[in-house]
């Protein structure tokens, strides 16, 4: 999955929050389009529920090698689904997904446990092995994608150190805190090396200082190389990094802010507008975990 780009220059984009339609899509300009392969490439993609359910209308982006962005939203508004996509837990309704410029439709249900390695996945609630130590869990993930004693042993002790649990390998997960419970489940989602990696609300369940310790961990991964995509409702967080921000409202990207931050900002014009008009401020809905 290897990928060699540059990061490609970033639109600005803005349009009203809630606009379901073909007018509101219109009004999202595209991000210049990557001059190689993007990591992540989104194409149209539209995802349709049998109960009539819209989780994604026509999205597109890309994400460049290297590249760290925040999805953000309200419940509902389609993080997830992209999320799942990805890992093709998910199949699109219409649209092209490219991964490292792979069509994931091209991948079949038999070769979707060998695409999988090649990503990175980290959740909310942790998914660790319950009967294995921090260490067995780690070493986990390098034992289903086929590595050897030799690397587990070399690899293992390395990603410990990386993520802080060099003390902690004998434990297992009931004796960890919520926050060493979320570094045992990076370390074992970086324990390869992936090209890529997804995070899907990794601080949802934890404290403020505890999710600044996750996102400096997840930064240094970044630093390292990996892309990094997490979808998110921590706005403080997002607000404190001022990283790439894509919005999302009922399965619309309705904004794509290269320094954004979890609420758009309001303009001066704007401003003076909602003030003419009589308008209230707006706030932001605040998804919840």
């Amino acid at each position: 999955m290897a990928v060699t780009m540059g990061r490609s220059r970033t639109q600005r984009r803005t349009v009203a929050e809630h606009q379901p339609d073909a007018a509101a899509r219109a009004a999202v300009p595209h991000r210049a389009t990557p001059a190689a392969p993007a990591v992540i490439e989104f194409r149209g993609v539209e995802k349709r529920y049998d109960v009539g359910a819209v989780g994604l209308d026509q999205a597109t982006f890309s994400i460049a090698r290297g590249e760290w962005a925040f999805l953000v939203g309200s419940t509902g508004s389609g993080k997830s689904t992209i999320m799942r996509l990805l890992i093709k837990e998910l199949e699109p309704t219409a649209g092209t997904i490219r991964v490292a410029g792979r069509d994931l439709s091209e991948i079949t249900h038999k070769r979707v446990p060998f695409y999988r390695r090649n990503i990175g996945v980290v959740f909310q609630d942790f998914k660790l092995l319950p009967n294995r130590t921090v260490h067995d869990n780690v070493a986990y993930a390098l034992q289903v994608t086929g590595g050897t004693r030799k690397e587990i042993r070399a690899k293992v002790p390395d990603i410990l150190r990386l993520t802080g649990l060099s003390t902690k390998l004998h434990n297992y997960p009931d004796q960890l805190s919520g926050g060493e419970q979320q570094r045992v489940a990076i370390a074992r989602a970086f324990v390869n090396h992936p090209p890529l990696l997804l995070a899907d609300e990794p601080t949802g369940n934890l404290d403020p200082d505890t999710s600044i310790g996750i996102m400096q961990l997840l930064y240094r991964i970044n630093c390292a190389g990996t892309t990094v995509l997490i979808a998110t409702h921590d706005n403080s967080m997002v607000d404190k990094m001022r990283r790439r921000v894509i919005e999302l409202s009922h399965g619309l990207i309705v904004r794509d802010e290269a320094t954004g931050s979890y609420v758009r900002d309001e303009s001066t014009r704007e401003f003076a507008v909602r003030m003419r008009d009589g308008l209230p401020e707006t706030s932001p809905t605040v998804e919840q975990s």
